[in-house]
Parts: C-alpha cells; sequence; structure tokens
C-alpha cells in the first residue's frame, strides 16, 4: 500500500472478513445483465450472501429487508433503462429511510447524457456512502465534458484528484479503481495497488469491486475502510488467482477459489 496518511491495518482488514463470512450479509445489488452471475458467485465465495432484485414492486421490501439483516445496497447502471432507474430511485429512497449502506457505480458515466445526468440525479436524491468507478467515470460525475470509452476508463485526468474532489462533491468515500485504487473521503487517501493486469480482461471485474464494496459496509460502518479493505482483498485474491492461471477464464475461476479460501497469512 501506498499512502499518504493510512495504512491498512491487516488485523482490521481479517476482523472484516471474518464477519463477512460470520454474519453473511444480505447485499442486495440492482446492478446489469451482464454481471449478475459473477458478481453473485464472488459475493457467495466471499462469504457474503447475495440477492439480485431489481422489480420496482419488491425493491422496497428487499432493501427493508437487507435493513434487518445489516446489509448493503449496491447500485449499478450498467444496462440501463428507465424501469430500472424507477426501481434505482425507490431502492436507494428506502435505503436512506432504514440506513442501508449505497454503494454506487457509474458504469459508462460519461459516455451518454442519459448515463450521467441519471447518476447526478440518483446520487443528489439519495446520497451514497460509497461510490466507485474507473477513474474516466468518477471525473465525469464532476464534469460534463469528460468522455468515457464504453465502460471502460479514458486516458487523461487525474484519478487521485478526481477522487477527492468527488468525495468532497457527494459527501462520500470515493474509489477511482484501475491499476491503482485511489481511494478518498475528501480529506484522507489512500492508494492502493494491489491487483494484476490479467483482471483487467475479465469482464465485469470492476462491478463485483462493488459489490463486494457492498459486503465490506455492510459489516464496516467506516465507509473509508470497509471501501479500503474490500479493494485490498480483492486485489490479493487476483494476484493469488493470476499466479495459477492460463488466461482470462481460469482467472476468473481461480479468483472465485481465492475468494473462498482467503486467509489471515495470505493477508499478512
Amino acid at each position: 500500500m501506498d499512502t499518504h496518511e493510512p495504512l491498512i491495518n491487516t488485523e482490521a482488514l481479517w476482523q472484516d472478513i471474518a464477519a463477512i463470512r460470520q454474519k453473511r450479509p444480505l447485499v442486495h445489488n440492482i446492478t446489469n445483465y451482464v454481471v449478475m452471475n459473477s458478481t453473485a458467485n464472488a459475493l457467495l465465495a466471499l462469504g457474503a450472501s447475495p440477492v439480485m432484485a431489481h422489480s420496482v414492486d419488491e425493491v422496497e421490501d428487499m432493501v427493508s429487508l437487507a435493513g434487518m439483516l445489516g446489509g448493503a445496497l449496491v447500485i449499478n447502471i450498467g444496462t440501463l433503462s428507465k424501469p430500472w432507474i424507477a426501481a434505482m430511485e425507490v431502492g436507494m429512497a428506502a435505503a436512506r429511510q432504514h440506513r442501508v449502506p449505497i454503494v454506487f457505480d457509474p458504469v459508462g458515466a460519461g459516455a451518454t447524457g442519459f448515463r450521467t445526468d441519471t447518476c447526478k440525479r440518483l446520487l443528489a436524491a439519495s446520497p451514497a456512502a460509497v461510490i466507485r468507478g474507473n477513474g474516466s467515470e468518477i471525473m465525469a460525475l464532476l464534469d460534463d465534458s469528460v468522455q468515457t470509452k464504453g465502460v471502460d476508463a479514458a486516458a487523461g485526468g487525474d484519478p487521485a484528484a478526481a477522487a477527492r474532489a468527488c468525495a468532497q462533491a457527494y459527501g462520500c468515500v470515493v474509489c477511482a479503481s484501475g491499476a491503482v485504487d485511489y481511494i478518498s473521503d475528501g480529506a484522507t487517501d489512500l492508494h492502493n495497488r494491489s491487483g494484476h493486469p490479467l483482471m483487467a480482461r475479465v469482464t465485469g471485474m470492476g462491478c463485483t469491486a462493488t459489490a463486494i464494496i457492498g459486503a465490506f459496509a455492510a459489516v464496516n460502518a467506516n465507509a473509508f475502510e470497509a471501501t479500503a479493505h474490500a479493494m485490498a482483498a480483492m486485489g490479493l485474491a487476483g494476484e493469488l488467482a493470476a499466479s495459477q492461471a492460463a488466461g482470462p477464464g481460469s482467472l476468473q475461476l481461480h479468483f472465485y477459489d481465492a475468494l473462498y479460501n482467503l486467509n489471515k497469512e495470505q493477508l499478512i
């Protein structure tokens, strides 16, 4: 870890992982079609209890259940449509009412005005505890002129400064993830370098990171710590998986196993 001030405490990170495995928090995902299966598998491997529910008819009840079970709400706008936006609005409002932490993924923000405007409107109505995106998506939340290449990060800009400015603007923790994850609460910054380049060749790894942050946020009320712990654990699992993988296909399988078997000695 390369940080401005804090270092991740291995014991605290392990306590969060142990808490997820013991409590099996309900992580309610309103997420996209591309990553539903992989996200659910990653959460299960980590020890959380995932649910994928996006019908406006049930999201309020599901968020209420997450609140009773000490869970979290993950919002991912990847395959965006008006019915899903309505469900996100209802779900996020319910999360605010029931004090359920919201982890928000602005997938493709900056690619179209529809996506960017939707993100800003949802976040204005129901603030998130954590926003996680790639550098250009985070920048797009601050500057309408930023262009995103599909759901991939566009070149240029300063993701560390963008994470800090976005955290200040939205009053939450922000993670601009990539080869280096820049995490900020607007005052304190942390740079996480765990991970492996092969992870970028598997679709949905960023979305998986967002969901994993949701699991950590469910057991750790300190959103900055929860985000840092989630990104460190995910990066380490990626490194362990890459050490055994022949390519992106086998990386994903080994990644689930690495999450499932992650232990304190590996963290140390």
